[in-house]
């Protein structure tokens, strides 16, 4: 089967829209969602009522440290910027949004394939997996032959063999076997806020029976979203960020 895993959505319904359909054209028969599904972006309840839809009809999901966030708490440990778009999100979201939100688990397994947002060994810290160690640290909790993480809106490729654990940079578009004697952890990238310079949106395929990942970058609409950010008074920086992808 294949598996489209998306993260960080940051209420982008346009980079939302935009992946599911690349994703369908490309064969994916399921969908995972690998949390911060809202905060920072200008459409949350639209961004949710299609989750909820792809939910009821098979999808996993996972909770991030912005969907947490958005149903309470003083988030104190946010930079004054994600915490003004924390707020305006609580304000938009109804009782129904709220309950979605709560019933996700911090990760969720797939025979020998664990989805989270964030670290393993503790998901509800938001430990940024940003070094060889942390990986290392993230699969050791894992137990699985391969995890899919977000967080660090950059994509990146982490595998251990023998006694060290080695890190690279995907090409989008090329296709990347998972050999089975080793242990692999994921991170696609952002669909919602791409932080690595390009500011098209970025999802990972992964096929389960030939054990093969493909990163992908999908341009899309992020004028729009952008206007809808500075639109709903939300922070300018938001909307730069769409822009410059950084």
């Amino acid at each position: 089967m294949k598996i489209a895993v998306l993260a960080d959505i940051h209420g982008n319904l346009e980079a939302l829209r935009a992946c599911l359909a690349h994703a369908e054209r490309e064969g994916a028969e399921m969908h995972v969602f690998l949390g911060d599904l809202v905060g920072y972006g200008a459409d949350p309840v639209a961004c949710l009522d299609l989750l909820a839809d792809h939910a009821a009809r098979g999808a996993l999901l996972v909770r991030g440290n912005h969907d947490d966030a958005a149903l309470g708490g003083l988030c104190e440990n946010m930079n004054f910027v994600a915490r003004e778009a924390t707020y305006w999100t609580r304000a938009q979201l109804g009782d129904s949004e709220r309950e979605f939100l709560a019933s996700l688990p911090y990760a969720a397994r797939r025979g020998n394939l664990l989805f989270v947002h964030a670290g393993v060994d503790a998901p509800d810290q938001w430990d940024y997996i940003t070094s060889s160690l942390r990986a290392a640290r993230c699969m050791d909790a894992a137990q699985a032959s391969v995890t899919f993480a977000g967080h660090v809106h950059h994509p990146a490729l982490y595998f251990a063999a023998g006694s060290g654990v080695h890190h690279f940079l995907p090409v989008a578009g090329t296709p990347i076997p998972l050999a089975g004697r080793r242990r692999w952890l994921a991170i696609g990238g952002a669909v919602g806020q791409p932080r690595d310079g390009n500011n098209a949106a970025a999802y990972a395929i992964y096929d389960e029976e030939k054990r093969m990942l493909k990163y992908f970058r999908v341009p899309y609409d992020h004028m729009t979203a952008a206007r809808k950010i500075l639109a709903a008074g939300l922070p300018q920086r938001l909307a730069l960020r769409l822009q410059k992808g950084e």
